[in-house]
């Protein structure tokens, strides 16, 4: 039997269902989950709503959902036309499945398609013992990397990867911004520092993320509960020419704006919720892009796992904890209590 922590009503208790084991049938993959990362998304699918601003809602609860998107796991059963995996194989899931088919998989952007068959969004993730794969060109190898950090890659690092690539080539005076040192922001500090040999200046509202920061070898820091240092960051940076905004709310939007050149690229991650205003003529007059970053391509995928499997991407901070605490997890997460990434693991693996 498979066990498998499942949504009820917005914002309720997850709860603990036995069902069976699915088969897989076709190119499917079935993995038994070793691990699975806790993300920030998870607390917007539980609540069932993203804050859109202005007293708007999205609404997105699902009843019976399995959440989590972050896998890493073990091949226990294979379909019969599944090819290049074995059993025993452990591999680092690939959740932003599309349909295959529209103009945004064939442009190989699956995490754009609409609705899609994104694992923990769509389709049932990696809060269970074993999870459903399509196809087995999800999966990536990690190499020898531990299994709780192996779940990390699939979205915290996929996310920053792919965010810190939509900067383009830097030149040597082109400064980096990154607001908010959690899980993902944090994910993008160690890649910039160990594998882009980007020096970013980091910014967050808590001293104790802005300290683990500089002890990853981050030289400036500063604290944005003063709206204020934004006028700092120019004046030492001379303006940056990318800010990359992990928060995603209004006041860290507008903050991003502050740091920006002319000519500068806001780019925003992070999925807090609120409404920007701003008044059009500014666009053109400054130049200025602001784009919008979800998640990352296959192909994103496949250079970020080479950079781990090369050693180029130091660990992030991670805390273990059972499978069965997944809604204590969400709850912890919620109240700001995580540094890091909560990871959950399958008690077989603990």
């Amino acid at each position: 039997m498979m066990i498998s922590y499942q949504t009820t009503t917005p914002g309720a208790p997850l709860l603990r269902v036995e069902s069976p084991t699915p088969e897989p049938t076709g190119t499917e993959v079935l993995l038994k989950t070793v691990s699975c990362g806790v993300c920030h998304s998870d607390i917007h699918m539980h609540d069932g709503v993203f804050n859109l601003g202005n007293g708007k809602q999205l609404e997105v609860h699902s009843e019976g959902m399995v959440l989590g998107h972050e896998i890493f796991g073990e091949v226990v059963a294979l379909g019969p036309d599944a090819e290049n995996v074995k059993i025993g194989d452990r591999r680092v899931v690939y959740p932003w499945i599309g349909c295959g088919n529209c103009a945004a998989c064939n442009r190989g952007e699956e995490q754009l398609c609409t609705p899609g068959r994104a694992l923990g969004i769509v389709v049932h993730g990696g809060f269970s013992d074993h999870v459903m794969i399509p196809h087995s060109r999800y999966l990536f190898d990690g190499g020898d990397i531990a299994d709780s950090l192996a779940a990390t890659y699939a979205c915290s690092g996929l996310t920053a990867y792919s965010a810190l690539k939509k900067l383009g080539e830097l030149h040597a005076d082109d400064e980096v911004v990154i607001i908010g040192a959690g899980g993902v922001g944090m994910m993008a500090i160690q890649i910039a520092l160990s594998a882009m040999n980007i020096d970013p200046i980091v910014v967050d509202i808590d001293e104790a993320k802005l300290q683990a920061a500089r002890e990853l070898g981050v030289t400036r820091t500063f604290n944005s509960s003063d709206p204020q240092t934004a006028r700092e960051i120019r004046k030492v940076s001379g303006g940056a020419y990318g800010v990359l905004d992990f928060v995603g709310a209004e006041a860290t939007v507008n903050y991003g704006l502050g740091c920006l050149r002319k000519g500068g690229m806001l780019v925003i991650i992070g999925l807090y919720g609120g409404a920007l205003n701003i008044p059009i003529p500014f666009i053109p007059m400054n130049a200025r892009i602001i784009q919008g970053s979800y998640v990352g391509t296959p192909e994103d995928m496949g250079e970020l796992m080479a950079l781990v499997r090369a050693g180029k991407v130091a660990p992030i901070e991670i805390h273990e904890r059972p499978m069965s605490e997944a809604n204590q997890a969400l709850v912890d997460l919620k109240a700001g209590k995580v540094q890091g990434r909560q990871v959950l693991m399958n008690d077989e693996y603990l």
